[in-house]
Order: structure tokens, then sequence, then C-alpha cells
């Protein structure tokens, strides 16, 4: 949850009487927030220019801890007139429109243009304010916390706020070249361009650094001007100097550009809800008019807003209708306990307004501008929680007594865990997500597109797929532990992600276990080998129940590699073998490694001595189609026919090589025949032998004229 900095002194205030630490934690609790931390800390001055003091005066402040989408309680406004409703010294306010001014409403025109970046906005004007420096800064601050939290780091709402005094309506939003953007960012000595701007900003240890990326490669950049063309804000990067607000500004034009027309409403609607207290008419706010072009441009983005005026902001409060069978079942209290009539005024502790119906079955709520976060019945519901105090809420004995019990692939894996730290290895835990190159690559497999999930939007190189095996993890944690002594013996019990059609996700995981050894002395494979086969010993199998055959796996070595299947199924289930040392090698590893991977999921298909019967997901990776047990005599056979095949090819080789070698050898006695200079098999020219270039030839002239 987001944390917000409140000034104790000016919330008491706010609230009317002081708190002791613990009585106000007490009161955060019952409304359904929590105060994180109590510090100190210096009085902030006035933001953009603000000069602090040689010594600043020091304050408390309440470091509170709030749900993510109570975007009303962000601000110190907004906190202190939610807790004073909760705790019943005021009502809850109405927000009102203002009549439009002489000469009607002020307007702001959309240009089509700005479909290609930003193509919405929506504004509102607060009159006749009087801040002081105390509230100001809150206001600075609530624009920061709401970019940084529902406006998603500007990329979907990016707010500009201006002196409206400085500027002459109607307004435009347009989309200009970078080039043809000019005007003096706020708090900046002189005018930029837009592509000045951004080599200015891109150069620098700026803050808006970070918000660069949201407009560069654009061919034009979404730009606010008056009547005069004087330019109000660059969003969603800068405001202009000349509508710089401060303190003592009295009438406040807010802009909300934004790619996301709903969430642009509610931030412009949160605004108005919490600073309109400080206009000469309390919570009042003054709409303006937003004219988009006709034509296809702004039907984008769930929005049909072409051809279309638009007044903003709307205050008009959305209806939900909850049960009260259902707010009471849920809360798990009887209608004794929470009668109907006393739901309404719970929730009117939480600024909303409800009443119950005249059925006495249902609660009729209008949910206000400041509380976009409730959507449905259960967010009713949860408000009614609230207001009624969880402390208060009887806890009681379930009625259904349940026995837990791991479920049995989770016995399995550690019961197999606790059998692999017996048998001398060390358990490690890596990371479920892996690079594409680290899955395929590097493990010599191909992708043929119908294994592994992929990450549609990683952020990180190293983190593209799911993982398909564990061993690549465990080839890193090697190479990453080289000053470990040897032998190195490690092991991992976990879960791989699989392509699975047959799953409503798409995907499914399998449980595996994966074993490496390495040693300087011996590769390893009979010691793999006697931990599968100890493994099959724990799992109760008897010799007739599997069997081990010959492997393919590109990441062991042809010859060495063995597959575990069951008997009389022939399902695969597992594969050991020595690693190939180009796998090695791609990992960064000296010395001769063996590895194991068995899946644990297809054992209990067959039902494990003391474990429930499963029958799973076949695991796509492992359960190939039956083959036949290895036969040693065929295999011999086939490996004498490669060897003949190898041999017959070598002497062909080195029969090219001696007859290259021959002629070579005459076309150097015949150079030194003719009187030329050879050495190293090599002709030496003379300088009068050759002309490059008019004669004036260098090294690379004859590196050229060679052919080199």
């Amino acid at each position: 949850m987001p944390t917000v900095s409140i000034p104790r002194d000016p919330l008491f205030k706010a609230l009317g009487r002081d708190f002791t630490d613990d009585e106000f934690q007490d009161v955060c609790f019952e409304f359904g927030i929590e105060l994180d931390e109590v510090v100190e800390e210096p009085v902030k001055v006035t933001k953009t220019r603000g000069t602090a003091a040689a010594e600043p005066e020091m304050e408390i402040i309440y470091r509170i801890e709030v749900p993510a989408n109570r975007y009303d309680i962000l601000c110190l406004e907004g906190m202190a007139r939610a807790l004073n409703v909760f705790l019943g010294n005021t009502e809850r306010p109405e927000y009102a429109l203002l009549p439009p001014p002489p000469g009607g409403l002020l307007s702001m025109t959309v240009e089509p243009e700005t479909a290609q970046i930003r193509p919405f906005i929506v504004c509102a004007v607060l009159r006749d304010c009087a801040f002081d420096d105390r509230a100001y800064n809150s206001f600075l601050d609530l624009q920061d916390r709401m970019h940084h939290n529902v406006c998603r780091r500007r990329t979907l709402v990016a707010i500009g706020t201006h002196d409206l005094d400085t500027l002459t309506p109607p307004f435009r939003y347009r989309a200009l070249p970078p080039r043809d953007v000019n005007f003096k960012p706020l708090a900046q000595e002189r005018s930029f361009n837009a592509e000045e701007l951004f080599e200015h900003y891109g150069s620098s240890n700026s803050p808006l650094k970070k918000f660069l990326h949201i407009l560069e490669g654009s061919p034009v950049y979404p730009v606010v001007m008056d009547a005069e063309d004087r330019v109000l804000s660059l969003p969603p990067i800068i405001n202009g100097e000349h509508s710089r607000i401060s303190a003592a500004t009295k009438n406040v034009l807010i802009e909300c550009t934004c790619t996301d027309y709903t969430k642009g409403l509610i931030v412009l609607n949160t605004i108005v809800a919490m600073f309109s207290q400080y206009s000469s008419k309390p919570f009042s706010v003054e709409p303006m008019t937003v004219t988009y072009p006709s034509g296809p441009t702004h039907n984008v983005a769930g929005q049909q807003l072409s051809g279309k005026t638009e007044t903003t902001p709307s205050l008009a409060k959305h209806r939900l209708e909850a049960k009260v069978d259902y707010i009471q079942r849920a809360i798990g209290l009887t209608p004794e306990q929470l009668p109907a009539a006393k739901i309404a005024p719970l929730l009117n502790k939480m600024m909303l307004d409800a009443e119950l119906d005249a059925s006495g079955e249902s609660i009729q709520v209008a949910v206000p501008i400041t509380r976009p976060d409730v959507m449905h019945a259960c967010d009713v519901m949860e408000d009614v929680a609230v207001a009624y105090s969880f402390n208060k809420i009887p806890r009681e004995v379930a009625p259904v007594r349940c026995t837990g019990a791991p479920q049995p692939l989770n016995r399995l894996t550690d019961l197999m865990r606790l059998e692999m730290a017996e048998a001398g290895f060390t358990e490690a835990l890596t990371f479920a997500l892996c690079s594409h190159e680290e899955a395929f690559k590097k493990m010599r497999r191909e992708d043929r597109g119908t294994a592994a999930v992929v990450i549609s939007n990683p952020k990180t190189i190293e983190f593209q797929v799911c993982r398909t095996s564990l061993l690549p993890g465990l080839f890193k944690t090697l190479g990453s532990n080289k000053q470990n002594p040897l032998p190195w013996r490690l092991f991992e019990v976990s879960d791989t992600v699989h392509l699975d059609p047959t799953s409503d996700v798409g995907a499914s995981n399998r449980r595996r276990l994966s074993v490496v050894f390495s040693d300087s002395a011996t590769s390893g494979f009979e010691i793999v080998h006697g931990l599968v086969e100890r493994a099959m010993q724990m799992l109760s199998l008897a010799s007739g129940d599997y069997g081990v055959r010959q492997g393919d796996d590109p990441t062991f070595l042809p010859g060495r590699c063995a597959e575990v299947f069951l008997k009389p199924s022939g399902l695969r289930v597992g594969v050991f073998g020595t690693v190939h040392p180009e796998v090695l090698e791609e990992f960064e590893l000296e010395f001769p490694t063996s590895a194991v991977e068995l899946d644990l999921e297809a054992f209990l298909q067959i039902g494990v001595e003391g474990f429930e019967s499963v029958v799973p997901t076949p695991d796509p990776a492992f359960h190939a189609a039956a083959e036949p047990e290895f036969d040693a005599a065929a295999y011999k056979k086939q490996e004498a026919e490669e060897l003949k095949k190898k041999q017959e090819a070598e002497r062909k080789k080195a029969a090219e090589k001696d007859k290259l070698d021959a002629e070579n050898l005459a076309k150097m006695q015949a150079l030194e025949a003719s009187g030329k200079k050879v050495a190293g098999g090599m002709h030496k020219f003379d300088a009068s032998e050759v002309d490059v270039h008019g004669g004036t030839a260098t090294a690379d002239d004859f590196m050229d004229a060679f052919g080199f």
C-alpha cells in the first residue's frame, strides 16, 4: 500500500482535537488505514524555486499506509475530511458546478493530430481560491502522488495546473512537430524548442528525465496553448513558466491530458474535490467544454468522442444496489447483530450516500466522485465492515471441522528433498524464469515454439521465458560458486512450466527433481545412475516397474545418456547422463558434470505406496511414446559402422591434402626455376614487379591487389 506523509499538527487542527500516537493509531485502524511511522522533518518551503531557511523549522509527520485505490486520502485535505466524516464531526460535502461566467464556459478545442500521441483532455477551473503555503504545497504533493499512482508515472494521465489570470481563453490542445514547440519551461531561464528541451533534460540529472521516453520517437508532441499561442504545458513533461501557479494564485485552470479517458476523469474529479474547499464557494467547481474534431480520429481506446463536445468535470454520482442479506452474510453478522436500518448510517460514515429501500431488502448507494474505488456490491459490503469495526465482528469456530494434510505431490516432494540431502547433495532454489538462450541455445535444444511459456514484456533479458527444465538454473548456480571445493553436488525439487493446450490457461506446472554432480576426477555418471536407482527404491518401485534405456538428449553426450521409463507403458519419466562439453562451456563449467532430471508427478499416476493415486496431465517434455529396451548388440554394430565411416572420411581427406601439397610444391619449383624469390611456400614480390595505383602503393594497396 502507498504511504502518505501527513503533518500531524495541521491534521489535528482540522480534526478539532489532539490525539496521542496510540489513540490516533486506533482511529486509523478503525478507519481501515495504518499509522506506519512517526518522524520529525523540516517544514516544507514553497515548491518551485522555494528557498529554505538557514535553520528550518521542524514538525511531526505521520506516515500513514492507505489503500492504493483510495485517491481521496492521499493529501491532508482529503485525509482530514474523510476522518471528520468517519468520526461524526461533520457531514459529507456535496459537490456542485458553478453557473457559467459572463460570456459562457471556457472552452478547450482538441485538434485531430493529438490522436497520434495523447488523444484526450479534461479540464476544470477553481475560482477565487485562498491558498496558503501549506495548502499550495499540498496541492503540488497530491499531483505528484497521483502521477505515481493512478496516472502510472504519467503514462495514462498527466496533470497540468495554471494561473488562469495570466492566460487568454479559448484554449487549444494541439500536437506539433518537436521543433515547432517553443516555450520557456517551468523553472528555466530561457526558451527551448521541444528537441532542445529533451536534450537538456536527457543530459542532466533532472527528475523529468524518466518521463522523456513517453514522447521520444513520436513525430508530434502534445501541447496546450491559449488564444495568443502561449504554451501552457508540454504534457506529460513540463508546464510553461508563464502560467506557473503560486500560493497567491486565485483562479486555477486544471487540465489533464490522458490516454485513458476514464482515468483522466477520476484524476480531475479527485483534484477538484480535494482543493475546491479553498474556493470562495467551498466544494464548487467551474466546468469547461472540450470539443473534439469530427471524423474518426478520436474514436479510440474504447471512447467515441469524435465530433462531440464534452463538459468536464462530471460530478454525477453513480448508483449501486447491495442486498442486505448479502452484506450480513459476507461480514459474518446476523440480522440481530447488524439490522438493515443500521447499514445506511454506517455507509454514510464512509462518505457514501446510502439509504434502505422501501422493501427493507436492499441498500441503494449513490457513490460520490471521491470514491471511484466503489464499483460493486462487495465494495459496499467492505465499507460496511470497516464502519462497523472489525474488532466488533464476533469470532466464531467454523461449524465444519477439517483435518489438514499435505497434498500428495507436496508430501512426495518433501520426502524426496530429505532423501537427496541424506545422499550428500545440497539443495538449491533457482528462479522460475530464465532467458531464452539459457533454456534452449545453451542447453543445445531447439525451440519449436511448443514448449516454453514466453513473457510478453520482459523487463530484463534474464527473465524471458518460464523454465522448462531445472538444469539451467543448477548449471548457473555451479558456475557462480566455483570457489567451493570439489566435488559439487546440487539438487532442486521444484516446478517447471510447459505449454499445455488442455489447460484452461494454456500452460501447466510439472514438479521435477534435478541433480547435478561435478568433479575433476570423474564425470559422475555412475553416481547419478546410483542416485536414480536409490530414488526408485525410495518410491517403492520394483525392478520390474521401471527400466533404463539409451537416451537421445542433446544436452548430454551421445552414448552417455540414458532414459528412465515405466513398465509396461514405456512412459519416459526422466533422463540422466554426462553433460555435453558444449553445454559446460556455455555455463563456464570446467569439470566433467553429470545430471539427472525426473518427473515426480508421473510416479503419483501409478500410485506410489503411501500416496494417493493421482492422474496428472502428461509432461510434454518427458512423456514420449514407448520405445524398445536398449539393445547392446545392435548399439555395438551401429557404433562399428559409424567408426568405419569416420575412418573412411579421414582417409579421403588425407588423400586430398596430399594432392594439394604436391600441386603447391610444383608451383613453387616452377617459380624458383624462373628466378623468382620464394620463402615459406609464398612468393616474395619485388616492388618493381607490381605497379599499384601509379607506383605509390601502400601496404593496404598490396593486400587489396593480391586479394587479401
